[in-house]
């Protein structure tokens, strides 16, 4: 593999390890957290051998107790290094022979492997510019937890895995759905040998390596290379050093370890989000929200208050100033909420419309319920669980925030209409007119009473001037107050209207902060978290 082909390969898995990392940030929270560590474990172990020495391979030999493991790897490796013996476990700890010690140190320390062995080239195999550390494991099958651990955590370290199996236990249930079945994805670093091919016929063997290339198919493993060989008679050594020689000098071992592990790793977490995209918040289902939101907090009685507190204001101002005084003793309806009024600090503001009952409860809970149902429609499990969780946790928050923000409303109560100003001046008119009239009257009748001289009084068309003032004063406060009054009705409903718009739109700006934002955060969340893991899969 040429120097520029490999820096390329680096590069890719860099990016779908970040792509990974990010997958795993986005899923806390929300995926189990056992497929977030072992996520995790993967990202460590990549950046640990990431940091170590590039130029060695290493390769484990893997086997079950009697599969001949340990008198392969002597054979393969030209040396009496490791013990073979038929008793159960017989390979106790791991060790490794090297070709090309410099640099190896930090590797096989990271590695766990203590007992170290410089060997000579073997033609075929390895020299000391090679690079190779070749691992004998204990067997996996061992009594001994201890060595049962260190296989399955080297497993999950080394660079190459070679498979020892024997004609007796190919088809070992535990190698298969213990091992290579997991393993899967890791089929361009792994190679399966059948040693103790001595023990078959020849016309056997080749019907043996074929049932074992079945079973390897069906375990995911069908483009693994298989070779038979045999320790005892050397039959096979041959190819089996070729193959790991093959992949030592290309280079891009620990890459494509690296590389199946990521792949491994995305589908795992693939498997616990599943797969989909939330629909997502749409304009109709936010304002279908913010409709049933405004209802369950009574907008429509704040509506209701505006629009008679301003027909009480405009009779109190523009009413006949004889009566009018009466509406002193009825309480503004806004007022009885504790509306109207703009406080210096809106976080204290707070009205004091009747408690959410039950039935208000109800309306709001239903509301959020079946927004965060729509906008979390195709959402795998874990995620549209998480998109409920968040809106159910915005809607604990709302009755206070609602109340809040009607409160901080303005509802325009304070503003005074031009018309009143007017209506009132020419009531004072009539009024005055009307008084006028009456006094000149009642002195009229004053100086009659004590017989004394009584002045004519003005008259038009016969009717004197007191009483055409008292008369006209009367009629016209009356009239004004009718009309005051058809004015007022047709002023409420549009100051009623206006309330209702902005009253709406508090409430909204209310669900956009506490639902709607939290709930599409959280669909951001996930279609980032697809994109990542795609990216991890096939970056």
């Amino acid at each position: 593999m040429s120097r520029h082909s490999q820096v390329r390969e680096s590069s890719r898995l860099q990016r779908r390890l970040e792509s990974l990392n990010t997958a795993r940030e986005l899923g806390e929270g929300v995926l189990p957290e056992p497929d977030l560590q072992s996520v995790y474990e993967v990202l460590e172990r990549a950046t640990s051998r990431r940091s170590l020495s590039g130029g060695h391979t290493v390769v484990g030999f893997f086997g079950a107790t009697g599969s001949g493991k340990s008198s392969l790897f002597n054979a393969v490796s030209a040396s009496n290094l490791a013990t073979a013996a038929a008793r159960r476990p017989t390979t106790s700890a791991p060790l490794a022979g090297i070709w090309g010690e410099e640099g190896s140190g930090p590797l096989l320390d990271w590695l766990g492997v203590q007992e170290r062995h410089g060997l000579p080239e073997v033609p075929g195999l390895a020299g000391e510019e090679t690079g190779l550390l070749l691992l004998d494991l204990p067997d996996f099958d061992s009594t001994k937890l201890e060595n049962r651990q260190i296989v399955q955590r080297l497993a999950g370290m080394v660079d190459v895995l070679v498979w020892v199996l024997d004609p007796q236990k190919y088809a070992d249930a535990a190698v298969h759905n213990d091992f290579l079945q997991p393993m899967a994805s890791h089929g361009a670093v792994t190679l399966v040998v059948l040693n103790q091919i001595d023990k078959l016929s020849p016309a056997d063997t080749p019907a043996v390596l074929a049932s074992l290339e079945g079973i390897l198919e069906r375990d995911g493993l069908g483009a693994v290379s298989v070779l038979g060989a045999s320790a005892l008679t050397g039959e096979g050594v041959g190819g089996v050093r070729t193959a790991i020689r093959r992949v030592v000098v290309q280079r891009e071992a620990a890459t494509k370890r690296l590389s199946a592990d990521v792949a491994a790793a995305a589908a795992r977490l693939a498997e616990a989000s599943g797969e989909g995209e939330a629909r997502g918040v749409a304009a109709t289902a936010k304002a279908k929200l913010a409709s049933e939101l405004a209802t369950a907090a009574n907008v429509p009685v704040v509506v209701d208050a505006v629009a008679r507190s301003y027909k009480r204001e405009s009779a109190r101002r523009t009413g006949w100033p004889v009566t009018r005084w009466l509406l002193r003793f009825s309480p503004d309806p806004l007022r009885r909420l504790n509306l109207g009024r703009q406080d210096t600090r809106p976080e204290l503001n707070r009205t004091s419309l009747p408690a959410a009952g039950a039935p208000e409860r109800a309306r709001t809970d239903a509301a959020v319920r079946d927004f965060a149902d729509e906008a979390s429609e195709g959402a795998p499990g874990p995620w549209r669980a998480s998109i409920r969780g968040v809106a159910r946790e915005g809607r604990e928050q709302l009755p206070d925030a609602l109340d809040q923000a009607i409160a901080g409303t303005d509802l325009k109560a304070s503003q005074r209409p031009v018309w009143w100003l007017l209506f009132n001046t020419l009531q004072w008119v009539a009024l005055l007119l009307a008084v006028g009239g009456l006094g000149w009257l009642g002195v009229l009748a004053a100086l009659g009473y004590f017989q004394l001289p009584v002045p004519d009084v003005p008259r038009t068309e016969g009717w004197p001037w007191p009483t055409l003032m008292v008369a006209g004063g009367v009629v016209l406060g009356v009239l004004l107050a009718v009309i005051g009054r058809i004015i007022s009705g047709w002023a409420a409903r549009m100051r009623a209207k206006g309330a209702a718009r902005r009253l709406k739109a508090a409430v909204a700006s209310v669900a956009e902060k506490r639902i709607v934002e939290p709930v599409d955060v959280e669909i951001t969340r996930l279609r980032a978290f697809n994109a990542a893991l795609k990216d991890a899969r096939t970056a």
